[in-house]
């Protein structure tokens, strides 16, 4: 089933996006076990992304194929260390204090980390990341902070039905991220679309999708 899923996502994502941009697929492996993630790596998958730092640290030494490995969870700042120099890309710097954390160890390790910023697009409560209007501000601070390189931006749309809403609020973020590229050499990476939206955020301007049911189906909690 992994094999078929990754195949069919290839084909059906798109190489770039309207704006011609690179679209990259990250795997969210949250709960896969490392055997099921060589798997979907063997079929294509050259980008993976971790939700808990326990899960990350188990099956290090287990994946194969050399993927690019991104964080895309919430991340407690006590647990950075295990992380540096292991991660490619941070997608989920959503406070401040993580920020001058991760800049703080990564300096004192002698290593430039790549991060994301988060933005809680559509302001709810039960996530994390700065407002729209936080957004300009918390992007020039982060970006001063020695041994971090801000790539982009990442969002994470509401869980609703609401397409219009759905465009909207990703025709939003990518303006935003729009004219943060302008000022930000380093900007590259839009992050944004799940198993259920990512069709909209591509359309919408995103150039990276996160996707973990569409490849693995629905997550067995049990499964580890």
């Amino acid at each position: 089933m992994i094999e078929q899923n990754v195949k069919k996502l290839l084909e059906e994502i798109p190489a770039c996006n309207p704006l011609g941009e690179k679209v990259t697929l990250v795997s969210a492996v949250k709960l896969q076990t490392a055997e099921d993630i060589n798997r979907a790596i063997c079929a294509g998958i050259t980008d993976i992304g971790d939700n808990h730092v326990q899960e990350f640290r188990d099956k290090y030494d287990f994946i194969e194929g050399n993927p690019r490995r991104h964080f895309i969870g919430r991340l407690q700042t006590n647990k950075i260390k295990y992380l540096l120099g292991k991660v490619d890309l941070y997608h989920s710097v959503d406070r401040m204090s993580l920020a001058e954390e991760l800049s703080k160890r990564s300096l004192a390790k002698g290593i430039t980390s790549n991060i994301l910023i988060e933005i809680n697009v559509g302001e709810e409560e039960s996530k994390g990341g700065f407002t729209m209007s936080e957004a300009k501000e918390a992007v020039k601070t982060i970006n001063s902070l020695p041994a971090l390189k801000v790539k982009g931006l990442m969002a994470m749309l509401p869980f609703t039905d609401d397409e219009a809403l759905l465009h909207k609020l990703a025709k939003g973020m990518r303006t935003l991220y729009d004219e943060f590229k302008k000022d930000f050499k380093d900007f590259e990476y839009l992050s944004m679309g799940m198993s259920g939206d990512w069709k909209i955020c591509i359309e919408e301007g995103s150039n990276m999708i996160r996707l973990g049911t569409a490849i693995f189906g629905a997550r067995n909690y049990n499964k580890t």
